[in-house]
């Protein structure tokens, strides 16, 4: 996988997400959570081998004004993501750079924090109170849909042997 395509799915997939919730409510987000933020959550873990820290913050609030120049009326969706997404971030970065081991050890470890604050942020900002069933499927399909994704980079990983975590 390029750098290019990674960021280009990575983009697309918190956008597409944003636009879900814009358009359905806070209803989808159990499965915008597992599919699309459980890889967003993943691959930020084989981003963190090619961009900095500022560079992934770039691209996690371009993803934000992306989705309001697409639907302005999604403002406090974009907001709330790029907010949220930014918090999950530092978590997820914070722990995947201290956890010791393996990197699906690490990965492991960073998507069960960086799902943990995006998963109480997102509502909060999004629609202005905590809502504990959304928080409870956001969570838990977070942390399914980022391990199956995660299992799936690392294969991948195996399969091509110009790159291995």
């Amino acid at each position: 996988m390029t750098l290019g395509i990674a960021i280009l799915i990575y983009t697309s997939a918190i956008v597409l997400a944003n636009l879900a919730v814009a358009y359905l409510g806070p209803g989808i987000t159990g499965i915008t959570a597992f599919v699309m933020i459980g890889l967003d959550l993943a691959l930020r873990d084989w981003l963190h081998f090619k961009l900095k820290a500022w560079q992934m913050g770039l691209l996690i609030v371009s993803s934000g004004v992306l989705t309001y120049l697409l639907n302005a009326s999604a403002e406090s969706i974009a907001i709330a993501s790029a907010t949220a997404f930014t918090a999950a971030a530092i978590a997820d970065w914070f722990t995947f750079n201290t956890l010791p081991g393996s990197w699906l050890l690490k990965a492991h470890g960073s998507n069960l924090s960086g799902a943990l604050v995006d998963s109480l942020l997102f509502p909060i900002l999004a629609f202005g109170e905590l809502m504990p069933d959304i928080f409870l499927a956001q969570f838990s399909a977070k942390i399914l849909g980022g391990g199956l994704w995660t299992y799936l980079i690392r294969r991948y990983w195996r399969s091509d042997h110009r790159q291995h975590p």
